[in-house]
């Protein structure tokens, strides 16, 4: 096991305080809201000389509980992306409302999907919208089937964690 090239992907909002750290730990963060955050972890990676790969995450559902940026936010953050030194930005990231049934998160995927061909064909260039981060264990299939090119599946291998109370 000790020869696997493991190469972890940073989920989860991004504390201004752990920036440094991420862009120098992780070669792809999928959790990018901000064009100050993305300049943060520009800065941080062209000073260590890393390239880390950014995923904006983008809210489509407008939850209290989760990130992201609008969309009408997105534009801007990927012109902040083309100025970049160090950092990547390959793709977009959402997570729709939790839900037992996956055909409740096609909307969400479908939506990022729609958003994604619509700023191509705006002229975003199209490495910068090669990655689509959608489905986690439970939705997984529902993503693929509209167009995720990577899924977070952490449960379905590893299981459900424990909570930190016990």
């Amino acid at each position: 096991m000790s020869e696997l090239a493991i190469r972890w992907h940073l989920l989860g909002h991004l504390q201004s305080n752990k920036i440094r750290k991420a862009a120098t730990t992780f070669p792809v963060i999928h959790s990018v809201d901000s064009i100050d955050v993305l300049k943060k972890i520009d800065s941080s990676a062209a000073t260590v000389g890393t390239s880390p790969k950014i995923l904006i995450q983008v809210d489509l559902a407008t939850e209290d509980t989760k990130f992201g940026a609008p969309p009408a936010l997105v534009p801007k953050l990927l012109e902040a992306g083309e100025r970049c030194v160090a950092a990547r930005v390959v793709g977009l990231m959402t997570l729709p409302p939790f839900s037992k049934n996956s055909e409740n998160s096609r909307q969400w995927f479908k939506h990022l999907h729609e958003l994604k061909n619509q700023w191509l064909a705006g002229g975003v260039p199209p490495e910068m919208l090669h990655e689509l981060s959608m489905g986690m264990s439970g939705d997984f299939k529902v993503a693929v089937e509209e167009g995720a090119t990577m899924i977070r599946i952490g449960t379905a291998i590893f299981g459900t964690r424990q909570s930190q109370t016990q």
